[in-house]
């Protein structure tokens, strides 16, 4: 069985099952999807309805991202986010636009059915964006910080490699799992298109919602599947550029 995390997809289903082929997923694999569902490509219905469907299947876990939060406060309300919008909810509102009440109520399920985290039986978190806390997740006061929080991968980034996880300098916040999973922030920002670790922090968005590839990583042995970039995908399509 292998541990199996995907990246944000930003509404690229072609990506997803296109690095799923790629991967040879089965269902003896257990999925670990680090959210960001929607907001970018054209496809946020058909996605969402791709998961729902996979997850009758296969193994999933789906964490919340900062995204479908939105999206989900959208169908929810009905209220006009206009920085939303501009970060690819223009696209997921075309999209939804195009649905029935009745699918629209299922997705709603979904979204809120979301985990801000999980924590396997290694110590292994896996989550949207971080927390702060330094005593660690069950700590968090905000819950928004899981998926919305940037400064533990600015943190991570920002360390000595050299410095020892025993030196009392190392951030407490790091001590408390074998390793953690993130999306939130792409990598290309750093220059990268593959899932980057610093410290015991591993980035798995690499860019899917822009110029970058759709990315899934087996937790165990480290492999890296990656659909084509996802714009090439999506001819026409500007996503979140």
């Amino acid at each position: 069985m292998r541990t199996l995390v995907i990246g944000d997809i930003h509404a690229g289903l072609r990506a997803l099952e296109q690095v799923f082929e790629r991967t040879r997923v089965t269902v003896e694999d257990q999925l670990i999807f680090l959210g960001d569902y929607v907001d970018g490509w054209s496809q946020a219905v058909e996605t969402v309805d791709y998961l729902l469907h996979l997850q009758t299947t296969h193994r999933c876990i789906f964490i919340r991202g900062n995204h479908d939060e939105l999206c989900y406060d959208w169908l929810k309300h009905g209220k006009d986010n206009p920085l939303w919008l501009q970060h690819g909810g223009e696209a997921t509102m075309g999209s939804y636009k195009k649905s029935d009440t009745a699918k629209v109520a299922k997705h709603k399920e979904f979204y809120d059915s979301l985990h801000n985290y999980y924590l396997d039986n290694k110590n292994r978190l896996f989550l949207h964006a971080g927390f702060t806390n330094l005593k660690g997740v069950t700590y968090e006061y905000f819950p928004k910080t899981f998926y919305w929080d940037r400064t533990l991968w600015e943190l991570a980034l920002s360390l000595n490699p050299n410095l020892d996880s025993e030196d009392p300098w190392y951030p407490k916040r790091l001590t408390h799992y074998q390793e953690i999973y993130i999306g939130h922030t792409p990598v290309t920002r750093i220059g990268k298109t593959v899932p980057q670790k610093a410290a015991n922090v591993w980035n798995v968005d690499t860019g899917a919602a822009f110029k970058g590839p759709l990315s899934v990583m087996d937790a165990d042995t480290k492999e890296i599947w990656q659909s084509d970039p996802v714009f090439q995908l999506y001819p026409g399509e500007s996503g979140r550029n």
